[in-house]
């Protein structure tokens, strides 16, 4: 077997006994490895057992039996065996085996390597802030993470970062070596929407020509990300309530239930409760979602973040544009920290790229920045509200504020919230504020 297998290009060690072998194996972790079941100083299912628990699936074992030992080569594929070799061995037969062997722990080194760094593009310190509301989010992401929810609702402004979030949650779960899919519920046609979830049969409409699997099956052992559900069709409500309830569901014109162990993240920047008075969003599958919550401030709500987030995605930039901006002019950062944010941190971030594209130098200036941002009272931005000589409570005109907005609302506070740019949550916490100064 060595002479044949280095004669094809392969390096190969080769030992006699389970110790020498296993201490082989740690020192090279190779990419196939041939075992014997019946081993000098030990048994080779015992050795299988060892080397899957110290190295997973990095290395296709391949057993060697005996015609009579097939039962016991069963055993071993139970164990998480690749393959097995029947002796006497057809040396054409072990070539094939052996590079399909390689080609299988090439990929799953590949597919690792991948999902290794997919955690780290998700990793938790991706989500930067040091502010309260921030750090609120990332304990509630590492608390959900490491639990078993299995429905989780991100809320918060187009912007402040969902799927991020989402993937968050899914990269630091158990569930990280399984998928993550994601599906867009925004304008989404029922008939289409239904067959992107759940899949059909052959047959079920006129363009069903083959079964085809939805993203519910696609996604088993990992989690599902269903962007904007409050546009959920309303057909669909129902049916995707009974998923979350039963972990079960039909393929469109089949029979059979499907059963699945997925995690459902749901998010929206919608107000549901109101969908809910209004008829288009079904209660209870509002509150079957919202068992855990998650909602995300928008950055208006956190400026002392914004620092630290110029910081991150100037040193994201730089390195992926080869810039050398390391600074932000005093002018330039208040212009920043001050502006509004409509679109959040994405927003932010779109900025700081279109600057690191299209700049020059090493400093962040005024200039490099758009006139929403520079003049916003000149560019239909943030109005302009002039400081009298004597001073002003900031406080008291805050509160103010928040007792126009609710006049001017009807006392909607939905629609107070979008008066004065803040969310809902905000909204009912300096209304809290005012309850309790009365």
């Amino acid at each position: 077997m060595e002479q044949t297998l280095r004669a094809a290009g392969y390096e190969v060690a080769a030992a006699e006994t389970a110790a020498n072998g296993l201490a082989l194996f740690r020192q090279l972790r190779p990419a196939a490895l041939f075992l014997d079941l019946h081993l000098p100083d030990g048994d080779g299912l015992d050795v299988l057992r060892t080397v899957k628990s110290e190295n997973g699936d990095d290395t296709a074992v391949i057993v060697m039996t005996a015609f009579g030992e097939i039962s016991t080569a069963v055993e071993a594929m139970r164990l998480g065996a690749y393959d097995y070799l029947k002796k006497p061995f057809d040396f054409d037969e072990l070539e094939v085996l052996v590079g399909r062997a390689v080609d299988t722990t090439r990929l799953r080194r590949e597919v690792g390597e991948i999902r290794q760094e997919r955690k780290k593009i998700y990793a938790l310190d991706n989500i930067v802030g040091e502010s309260e509301p921030i750090q609120q989010v990332l304990r509630m992401v590492e608390r959900v993470a490491q639990s078993d929810a299995a429905t989780v609702l991100v809320r918060g402004e187009n912007g402040t970062g969902k799927d991020l979030v989402a993937r968050a949650i899914h990269y630091h779960s158990r569930r990280a070596n399984g998928p993550f899919l994601d599906l867009a519920c925004t304008a989404m046609p029922e008939t289409l929407f239904e067959s992107e979830l759940f899949g059909y049969e052959k047959g079920s409409f006129t363009d069903a020509k083959a079964m085809k699997r939805g993203l519910l099956e696609l996604a088993d052992g990992g989690t599902l990300f269903l962007d904007e559900v409050g546009d959920m069709p309303m057909v669909s409500q129902a049916k995707f309530l009974r998923v979350i309830e039963t972990r079960q569901f039909k393929r469109l014109g089949g029979v059979v239930d499907q059963r699945v162990d997925i995690r459902i993240i749901a998010a929206t920047n919608a107000d549901l409760e109101a969908a809910v008075r209004n008829g288009r969003f079904r209660e209870d599958l509002y509150y079957r979602l919202k068992v855990i919550p998650i909602i995300l401030p928008p950055l208006r709500e956190r400026p002392g973040d914004i620092p630290l987030l110029l910081r991150h995605f100037m040193a994201k930039y730089n390195a992926e544009f080869r810039k050398n901006f390391r600074r932000i002019s005093d002018e330039a950062l208040k212009l920043l920290v001050t502006y509004s944010w409509p679109g959040n941190v994405r927003e932010l971030r779109n900025l700081l790229e279109r600057i690191l594209i299209l700049e020059r130098g090493e400093t962040l200036l005024p200039e490099h920045l758009p006139p929403e941002i520079t003049s916003p009272s000149t560019t239909g931005g943030a109005p302009h509200f002039t400081l009298p000589p004597q001073g002003i409570r900031l406080e008291k005109v805050e509160m103010d504020f928040v007792r126009q907005a609710v006049r001017m609302a009807d006392g909607n506070q939905t629609r107070a919230a979008q008066l004065l740019g803040i969310s809902r949550d905000a909204l009912r916490y300096r209304l809290q504020k005012l309850l309790n100064e009365a």
